[in-house]
């Protein structure tokens, strides 16, 4: 409670900034316009079709939450910031094997700007086969003629088109507003599509059930309950002991628990849910073998399946650890310590600061990594115990905005900060 009173007095604070005000406007206005821009559908679909549809499968329901619901619309959004992360999950991998991109990322800001160039050039191929995926897939359920060539094109390129302009609203974000473009967009679909997740839930549960009543409370304590832990891991930090002879001072350096944020869960989500899209995607191939084989990939991977489970639990684990390994260097770390002359007490400057660094680092991951793993599937098991589905994506989609809006709390935190000590300086 005190947390969530300290939080509404800082975005208090912050509308009297007159930088912060410009930046949350800003902010405020982009995300108006990118809803706007959602719900500019695609011809030729058969929008009742495409909902029930969307309604009765899973998968597609997952990547319409965090599509903020341009999917079910089939809007030239439809395909979100998907795209763009994939491409963005595939460049950081690349950085392992390639000395040329993980010398460039080693370049400062002109580095980091090139990488971001060829992410979004990657962007346009991966954009283009997953728009003729969902074409497949929706064409495969008769919620979508047969189009013409001209029309597919315009089809896919609208999609594509679509993603572009998702990019670029977050890149303005990035720029001039407040926040991670890409989480911040994420969350304004999350957010818009809640009410109507808890709408469904409400018009279709008999509450003259005293079972159904007991199971729609569980949910919910189990939200509140997970509200709770993340906010209490999301604050969680290891102080380090940092030790200055030559000043006689000691301060602290501090690890979070969950240094990575909310980045492992977007980049999950988005790989998890690729089996079953490729399995639904390519289920109806003429050759019955393979075709079997696709439709039993789709069938093992769906949201509620224990592999699912167990391949998003690890997927959010790995890009923990892959996520921190970028943000948090223990070597640059190291040398910072020893030109400054810091030192931890007990342990030599250089290498052996680094390994103690990256000991302690590796044990604090494990602990939030294996939080945000199941804080992730723990809705799906929930779903599985109380037989509640529309709601099952709320967990994930809890966990993103939470980190999320803890994620703004501190930025706009240390904008008032910096704006009231350069009114005390000046």
């Amino acid at each position: 409670m005190n947390h969530i009173v300290k939080s509404l007095s800082l975005y208090i604070e912050g509308l009297k900034t007159p930088l912060l005000r410009k930046k949350i406007f800003l902010t405020l206005g982009i995300l108006i316009l990118s809803r706007f821009i959602a719900h500019v559908p695609v011809p030729g679909v058969n929008l009742d079709l495409l909902r029930k549809f969307f309604s009765q499968n899973q998968m597609l329901s997952l990547l319409d939450i965090f599509s903020g619901g341009t999917l079910a619309n089939f809007s030239i959004m439809a395909l979100g910031l998907n795209p763009y992360i994939n491409a963005s999950v595939m460049l950081q991998l690349l950085q392992l094997v390639s000395p040329q991109l993980a010398e460039l990322a080693k370049e400062g800001e002109m580095g980091r700007a090139k990488i971001n160039q060829y992410v979004r050039i990657a962007t346009i191929p991966i954009a283009i086969f997953q728009a003729l995926g969902m074409y497949g897939i929706l064409r495969s359920q008769n919620i979508i003629g047969v189009l013409s060539p001209l029309t597919l094109i315009a089809l896919v390129l609208s999609m594509t088109a679509g993603t572009m302009v998702m990019i670029f609203l977050g890149e303005m974000i990035n720029q001039f507003g407040i926040g991670n473009g890409t989480s911040v967009l994420i969350f304004a679909g999350i957010i818009a599509r809640l009410p109507i997740s808890a709408f469904q839930t409400m018009s279709i549960t008999d509450f003259s059930n005293p079972q159904n009543s007991f199971n729609l409370i569980v949910f919910i304590g189990l939200a509140v309950f997970m509200v709770l832990a993340i906010v209490m891991v999301e604050e969680a930090v290891l102080r380090i002991p940092v030790h200055y002879a030559k000043r006689g001072q000691t301060t602290y350096l501090p690890i979070k628990v969950d240094t990575a944020g909310v980045m492992p869960i977007i980049f999950a989500v988005s790989l998890a849910t690729i089996p079953s899209l490729l399995g639904q995607y390519l289920g109806h191939l003429p050759n019955q073998t393979l075709s079997n084989i696709f439709l039993t990939i789709s069938r093992l991977f769906k949201t509620d399946g224990y592999l699912y489970m167990l391949f998003y639990f690890l997927l959010v684990i790995g890009f923990s650890f892959f996520y921190t390994s970028v943000v948090f260097k223990p070597k640059d770390i190291a040398d910072e310590l020893r030109k400054s002359g810091g030192f931890i007490p007990g342990i030599r400057p250089g290498s052996s600061t680094e390994k103690r660094l990256q000991y302690l680092l590796n044990r604090v991951i494990c602990i939030g990594a294996v939080f945000l793993g199941v804080i992730a599937i723990a809705p799906s098991i929930v779903q599985k115990m109380t037989g509640i589905t529309t709601l099952t994506i709320g967990g994930t989609s809890i966990l993103i905005v939470v980190s999320v809006v803890i994620e703004l709390t501190r930025k706009i935190e240390n904008v008032v900060q910096t704006y009231n000590y350069d009114k005390l300086t000046y």
